[in-house]
């Protein structure tokens, strides 16, 4: 990963400390021409241009591309995850399913490095690499073959307790950033208006994909274990966490109703370890009265775990996504779309990560302030 872009107009200038780390093969798919490296260096620093130059060919490819980073880069668990506070377990009045559950996962936290190391993150900072690819959408009952070679692109992520937390991802010239205040969760492409999520502040699925082991062990904390099967030749328990009606009531509005979130955790027997997260909401909209569902099902498989300060992070994975679509006024199509990641970087409790860092865009904190003022 570069975090330094070359000063390519004077061999004597300063180098351009660069917000989001690009990767290695950006450089290698360039070639050694300093003109296109610098045209390209430019795409990615500022991304906003594209949208003034594009054409109607890559038009369409920035919107597959905000697709990707919307959908696969950035989506969010419409669960609210303590970390301020150590996870505490109550065994009496559970079920079997709920006790066995709570005992795996302090069987996890075990193998990430114990509750007390684990206690002791107040914040942390990731730095990796992705690569992003689709499928077109094809109808129902065709197989879905992914296409091209894939996109690459870089993300940078901070988090603080409680709720705290902000991610920029780059993707071939194209930046999606999001965030949580504490108060509201919001997300940004470079060339749209900053939107909001309504309810509680949410998590970033990133995290949970062996990133931070506070927040899994959180997560997890009331689900049910539903029994055994057999990932990448591990033996797992599968824990089962059912977003409740109220909360997918109230993150849901008059066109728009999510029906089910279901999350799938997938815990090794040998290791404790987290090996698979997944995830499958349905969701129903609603336009000139016919309804078209979408159901949205994203498995990752988790891999190369590593200590850093004593606590057990995953450092690679990937993650499977598929669209499917329908309903009377759609015919029924889906789609697949994949990203494999590599963390380059992690560190806990960072130094001077104040508010300032996780402040919302200013359109954003524009309505805020007007919302409070008014109330």
């Amino acid at each position: 990963m570069r975090k330094l872009c070359p000063n390519y107009d004077r061999e004597d200038g300063l180098e351009t400390v660069l917000e989001v780390p690009i990767p290695d093969e950006f450089f290698a798919s360039t070639g050694t021409n300093s003109a296109i490296i610098c045209q390209n260096m430019h795409q990615w620093i500022k991304n906003h241009s594209m949208a003034k130059l594009a054409t109607q060919t890559n038009v369409g490819r920035n919107a597959e591309l905000h697709l990707l980073l919307n959908v696969v880069g950035s989506p969010l668990i419409p669960l609210q995850v303590q970390l301020e506070h150590p996870v505490h377990y109550t065994f009496k009045d559970c079920s079997i399913e709920a006790s066995t559950a709570k005992y795996i996962v302090q069987q996890y936290i075990a193998a990430v490095g114990g509750q007390q190391a684990l206690s002791a993150v107040h914040s942390m900072a990731i730095m990796g690499e992705v690569k992003m690819s689709a499928s077109e959408f094809r109808p129902g009952d065709e197989n879905v073959r992914m296409r091209g070679s894939g996109e690459i692109g870089g993300f940078v992520l901070w988090q603080k307790n409680p709720n705290l937390w902000y991610l920029e991802l780059v993707v071939s010239g194209c930046k999606v950033s999001a965030g949580s205040d504490g108060k509201v969760t919001w997300r940004q492409l470079a060339t749209q208006q900053s939107h909001a999520t309504k309810g509680p502040p949410r998590p970033l699925r990133r995290f949970l994909q062996g990133l931070d082991p506070r927040a899994t062990a959180n997560l997890f904390s009331d689900a049910v274990c539903i029994g055994e099967k057999t990932i990448k030749n591990e033996d797992c328990f599968i824990l089962k966490l059912d977003v409740s009606p109220t909360t997918l009531k109230a993150r849901s509005s008059n066109n728009f109703e999510i029906i089910h979130h279901t999350i799938w955790g997938y815990f090794s027997q040998r290791s404790g370890l987290l090996i698979q997260f997944e995830d499958s909401h349905l969701v129903r909209m609603s336009a000139r009265g016919e309804d078209i569902f979408w159901e949205t099902s994203m498995e990752s498989v988790i891999d190369d775990y590593r200590y850093v300060d004593a606590i057990n992070v995953a450092h690679s994975g990937t993650t499977t996504v598929t669209l499917f679509r329908y309903g009377a006024g759609s015919a029924n199509h889906k789609r697949r779309m994949e990203e494999t990641w590599k963390i380059e970087e992690v560190d806990f409790n960072v130094w001077g990560l104040s508010m300032d860092s996780f402040l919302p865009p200013a359109d954003l904190k524009r309505e805020q302030d007007n919302e409070q003022v008014m109330g």
